[in-house]
């Protein structure tokens, strides 16, 4: 009796279970029925791995609505069309963007909107389709793959051949000339002695030459005085013969006048006479030179007698 009792108990609560499962579903049904859709379509132009029918669309971080649907698009297989359905209240502006995201490192790959201005229409005013076009934003992880690529193909072009066999040349030249410099130490070692005594002498040289021009400077001071006087008495000494010739020349003023204008205008027709005298005397020396017999005698030289 108490085992068909204890049956009795677990058939009645299983019954209870289904029950109030069933009664649940309606109520769910009921609500989902009475919740209005809006649907939208989001274009990526990148691999959405990991986004699947049934993830969520969340807008700032709040789930809004589920994706219904997943395609490729017929004249672009590069760009994935996704179909959500979000709920209707949900304020999807025209400046509204959809990424992708993921809710953990280990989370699944959802929809995030984000963005919209209070002053933006609202997406179905302007987009009146059955199911309006958000835009789309690089996600995150579209932007670390596209930095990691270019990361890549830098790293490609510095590790290139020609600049791998440049930087293996240079390691070898930097090698080999460590070794030389190893090899010459002894001589290093002797060239820093001899410029280390060749600073000291040029620091005793810097500091004679310091003394000397030191001992030049006061000599200077001290014998300054002396030229100063000496070339203001030189310079008196001028002024009084510049007065000399001043008055030397005004007391002659008009012999000098006269000079320059009597005896300089027969200056002129003097010189040319002159000029003319020593003409005809170079000519009487040129004949007298020449012929002097027919010149003073009035005939020719007599002949030497040549015995044949």
């Amino acid at each position: 009796m108490e085992t068909r009792a204890n049956y009795v108990l677990i058939g009645a609560f299983t019954l209870i279970i289904a029950a109030a499962l069933l009664l649940f579903g309606l109520w769910a049904a009921k609500y989902s029925s009475e919740r209005t859709w809006q649907e939208y379509q989001v274009v990526f132009r990148e691999a959405v791995t990991g986004l699947s029918v049934g993830s969520p669309v969340q807008y700032n971080g709040i789930a809004v609505g589920s994706i219904t649907k997943l395609s490729l698009a017929p004249n672009d297989p590069r760009q994935v069309i996704a179909r959500i359905r979000v709920e209707s209240y949900t304020p999807v502006k025209t400046d509204t963007r959809a990424k992708l995201a993921i809710t953990s490192l280990t989370g699944p790959t959802i929809i995030q909107l984000s963005g919209g201005t209070p002053q933006a229409p609202a997406l179905t005013t302007v987009d009146t389709r059955e199911a309006p076009v958000i835009q789309t934003a690089p996600s995150a992880l579209q932007n670390i793959t596209d930095t990691a690529n270019r990361i890549v193909e830098r790293l490609d072009q510095v590790l290139s051949d020609k600049n791998v066999a440049s930087i293996t040349a240079t390691l070898e030249n930097l090698e080999a000339m460590s070794n030389s410099l190893a090899s010459r130490e002894d001589g290093l070692e002797s060239l820093i002695v001899s410029a280390r005594d060749a600073a000291q002498n040029l620091d005793k040289t810097l500091t004679t030459t310091n003394g000397t021009i030191e001992r030049l400077d006061q000599n200077l001071v001290r014998e300054l005085p002396d030229i100063l006087a000496k070339l203001e008495s030189t310079l008196g000494k001028l002024d009084s013969a510049a007065g000399n010739a001043d008055a030397i020349i005004g007391e002659n003023r008009a012999a000098i006048n006269s000079f320059a204008n009597d005896g300089l205008g027969q200056l002129g027709p003097t010189l040319t006479e002159l000029r003319g005298l020593v003409r005809d005397l170079r000519r009487v020396s040129d004949r007298l030179e020449g012929n002097p017999a027919r010149y003073l005698l009035g005939r020719d030289a007599p002949k030497e007698f040549d015995p044949k």
